[in-house]
């Protein structure tokens, strides 16, 4: 974010960079620094995965709720996933989400003794 400075009629503007969290696409904005912007609320929270279904993950929460609406990334870390997952390996994935939107964005390996 910068600012620049006071213009003409004593109005700055802010230019905002940002990288979109769920595509890695760069958006910029220039707004004048007297208006409110709306930012959106992200949350990440870890996942057990269960299983890997028609192209879904299959997790639970920690208290033992199903979760089976996140898509397995069409990335190098779907890959993994998928990888890892056929070796037997017990895998904890990592989902953001924000406005309305979820995505896989890490996984590791569940510490021993986490079940």
């Amino acid at each position: 974010m910068s600012t620049s400075k006071t213009g003409k009629h004593g109005h700055a503007k802010v230019h905002l960079v940002a990288i979109d969290i769920f595509t890695g696409k760069k958006m910029e904005d220039i707004s004048p620094s007297t208006h409110n912007m709306d930012v959106p609320n992200v949350r990440r929270n870890e996942y057990q995965l269960v299983n890997i279904d028609d192209g879904f993950l299959n997790l639970m929460t920690q208290d033992g709720t199903p979760k089976d609406d996140v898509k397995v990334p069409d990335s190098d870390l779907g890959t993994q996933i998928q990888a890892d997952f056929d070796e037997g390996k017990d895998l904890l994935v990592t989902i953001v989400s924000a406005m309305g939107e979820e995505q896989a964005i890490s996984v590791k390996e569940a510490p021993k003794g986490a079940n």
